[in-house]
């Protein structure tokens, strides 16, 4: 009787260690930090139906906000399955590795199994697609179509026979999804409306995040190349693909310029209040492309660059009811 017991007891405490790991690998492959991506095309738009749309309502954006995230957590597991079946993730050298290389690392640090991991991923879609139903059946039916376009875009984003950030249509993919869909899907589930000065003003923030996951891939390139992940930096090369990090950068500060005379409000330009750092970005980028441990200030700065745009957006937009 006590040899069972014990035997019992030890069965428990490994479920709960179990429970533990996943519940751990689960917020890292989350990774609540990086939601900025989501949270700022989301706000963006949340502001603009609010101060151009004249309609807003609170629970239902949150609702959205929160199915986003999920959707968000879902392509990162999918993300990760694939890419530790490739072997990218297990080919980042260590003198590559930063917090910018090598995916979420759940996988190849043993926090989750490649079977837990893909549980995860098509749980937290799943759990996105119902509530975007509830939006759509007990809100605003227009937004479904946008709602399945980022559903779908986030699976074939790695899953075969799609791999689309294999295949170098991932930068693409993301500028479309973190920029115009999500800008315009909030627009559209507040207001129930799409108002074409909304979609361009989404336009800079997709080459930004565009250009977050350009300069993230230099850390992981050797390994991308090895595993058959050919995005842009891979096809291009590291010192060539320099050239289009600049330029994205100087798209999206031209559009600022367009979406000002579309207003007809010079507060749109607020946006260039970034181009410092991002100056800076292309700088660091250019001296240290090669040298990964020292090229992490351009990958942290990129990002600060979205942020700094991102909030010169919403002041932009509440403008509009002075």
């Amino acid at each position: 009787m006590a040899t069972k017991l014990k035997a019992g007891g030890f069965m428990e405490f490994v479920k709960r260690q179990d429970l533990k790991r996943i519940w751990g690998g689960f917020w890292q492959l989350a990774d609540p930090k990086i939601w900025i991506a989501s949270t700022v095309p989301m706000f963006v738009g949340g502001i603009m139906a609010i101060c151009i749309g004249k309609r807003f309502n609170l629970f239902w954006f949150i609702v959205a906000l929160i199915a986003v995230y999920l959707i968000e957590t879902g392509k990162n597991a999918f993300n990760e399955v694939i890419d530790y079946k490739s072997g990218v993730d297990v080919f980042v050298d260590e003198k590559d590795r930063t917090p910018f290389s090598g995916g979420k690392k759940t996988i190849v640090q043993g926090k989750l199994t490649v079977t837990e991991a893909a549980a995860i991923a098509v749980l937290t879609t799943g759990a996105a697609c119902v509530l975007g139903l509830i939006i759509v059946l007990f809100w605003e039916r227009s937004v479904l179509w946008i709602g399945l376009a980022g559903v779908v875009i986030s699976v074939i984003y790695s899953l075969p026979p799609f791999k689309l950030c294999y295949r170098g249509l991932g930068e693409v993919a993301v500028g479309f999804t973190f920029g115009p869909l999500i800008v315009t899907g909030i627009y559209l589930a507040m207001t129930g409306t799409i108002d074409y000065r909304v979609v361009i003003a989404a336009v800079p923030i997709g080459f930004l995040i565009a250009n977050v996951l350009w300069i993230n891939q230099y850390p992981d390139y050797e390994a991308d190349k090895k595993g058959g992940k050919f995005n842009w930096v891979v096809r291009l090369g590291k010192k060539k693909a320099l050239k289009y990090y600049a330029l994205w950068f100087i798209l999206a500060y031209v559009f600022f310029i367009v979406i000002a005379v579309l207003f007809r409000n010079p507060f749109w330009l607020l946006g260039f209040v970034s181009v410092p750092i991002a100056v800076q970005c292309v700088k660091t980028a250019y001296k240290y492309y090669d040298d990964t441990q020292k090229l992490t200030p351009a990958n942290a700065k990129t990002i600060q660059v979205y942020i700094v745009t991102g909030l010169a957006m919403i002041v932009a937009a509440i403008t509009h009811l002075l």
